[in-house]
């Protein structure tokens, strides 16, 4: 048993975390590639693998992704101190190319002369697509910086080899990732690139991007499904998301078959975001006037933001709280009693189909029956999730508020 627990220890240092194994990097200048400051990690690496996101069979094991910063052209590298096999027979180490080679497609390089002549035809790499929009931001560092907004699709030149290596960053950094399928046209691509200067040079770099699938809605319209998004880590929380979800409403809006845009199981940052782009969108439109607001939801906010920017009624009706939230005096008693009501109708639907499922539920189960299923339907603890829902939402439309006050 001795031996055994040893040789556990032993192989356990043989594991190690994927998520701090695997260096990505976005490269633009030589000196880039041994620079540690311009490394990042994965937030997930389990599909690839497995739950434990652990790699055995390696001590300092280091997993190198670098990618060109515009066409990202990839180098890819496996790293490390030593093997399990150079020290214990009969344990096999896990095959890491194997894995990785499942993700990357094909095209890649593992010899750093290469990735560096990748590097010097950078100056050619040119945003594909038609270009929508830009805007600039500023950076304490290097001043103001240009972005640009294009659409693409799988027609473009070149786009079709691009999405392959660009859709390789959702295994690490979104949950429940997969690749979709590009031969489908009902795709659209949504891709942000920032301008720099290289040897008197403009280039460009990819920030992050977004898919869009075009569903057919009867009988002649279209609802644009936000399938993936993603801003590449070194340049999130500059606002990039926001601008691009702005510029893809805008470019749905001039389109006269669309209904409305919506998401595919959105996440909770996801639902923020849209919350204050929608918010910023409609708060100049008629039937958002502050002096409507107290009036209550009506079909004018729902139809006009369905029919200027194709927003559906349930995301109208989160955008009305929002703007109403702002336009209330919470310290006025009677003001914040008549907003907390309004919002708590809509946050109480759920629970009154419960009542009446429950109504159901009494014309045909036994007494016995009823009594344990009554006790999971608690009405004081009903009030009490609906409170904690109701707080938890003015949270979120206060900081979607603070937003917008700083856009002013």
């Amino acid at each position: 048993i001795a031996d055994i627990n040893t040789m556990e220890k032993k192989l356990a240092e043989y594991k190690c975390d994927t998520n701090e194994a695997i260096a990505l990097k976005l490269v633009r200048f030589p000196e880039d590639i041994d620079d540690d400051s311009t490394t990042f990690h994965p937030e997930y690496s389990h599909q690839t693998f497995g739950d434990d996101e652990v790699a055995f069979g390696y001590k300092g094991l280091q997993i190198q992704l670098f990618y060109t910063a515009g066409n990202l052209n990839t180098l890819f590298k496996v790293k490390y101190s030593s093997k399990v096999t150079e020290a214990f027979d009969c344990v096999e180490p896990d095959d890491v190319e194997v894995k990785i080679r499942e993700i990357i497609p094909a095209g890649f390089t593992s010899n750093s002369d290469d990735f560096l002549t990748f590097l010097e035809k950078e100056a050619k790499f040119k945003p594909f697509g038609t270009l929508l929009h830009t805007y600039k931001v500023q950076n304490e560092e290097e001043g103001e910086l240009t972005y640009q907004i294009h659409k693409a699709d799988i027609t473009c030149a070149g786009f079709q080899k691009y999405h392959e290596r660009l859709q390789t960053f959702l295994m690490w950094f979104i949950e429940t990732a997969s690749f979709i399928d590009t031969d489908d046209d009902h795709w659209d691509f949504f891709l942000v690139f920032e301008k720099y200067n290289k040897d008197g040079e403009t280039l460009y770099a990819t920030v992050g991007y977004m898919t869009v699938y075009n569903y057919y809605v009867y009988p002649d319209k279209t609802r644009p499904r936000v399938s993936q998004m993603l801003i590449l880590p070194p340049f999130q929380g500059e606002g990039h998301g926001p601008q691009l979800l702005e510029a893809v409403h805008r470019f749905y809006c001039s389109l006269p078959k669309v209904q409305d845009i919506t998401a595919e199981d959105p996440s909770e940052n996801y639902v923020k975001m849209r919350d204050f782009v929608l918010a910023k969108l409609c708060q100049g439109l008629p039937s958002f006037a502050e002096e409507k607001l107290h009036l209550g939801f009506s079909v004018d906010m729902y139809k006009e933001a369905q029919e200027k920017l194709k927003i559906n009624k349930k995301h109208a009706r989160r955008v009305y709280e929002i703007l109403r939230l702002r336009a209330t005096d919470m310290s006025d008693e009677e003001k914040a009693r008549d907003y907390r009501l309004e919002v708590k109708k809509r946050l109480f639907g759920p629970y009154r189909k419960n009542q009446r499922e429950l109504a159901k539920l009494k014309r045909c189960l036994s007494a016995e029956e009823l009594v344990s299923h009554m006790a999971q339907v608690d009405t004081k603890t009903q009030h009490e999730e609906l409170e904690k829902s109701f707080q938890t939402l003015v949270d979120d439309y206060r900081r979607v508020i603070e937003r917008l006050a700083a856009l002013a």
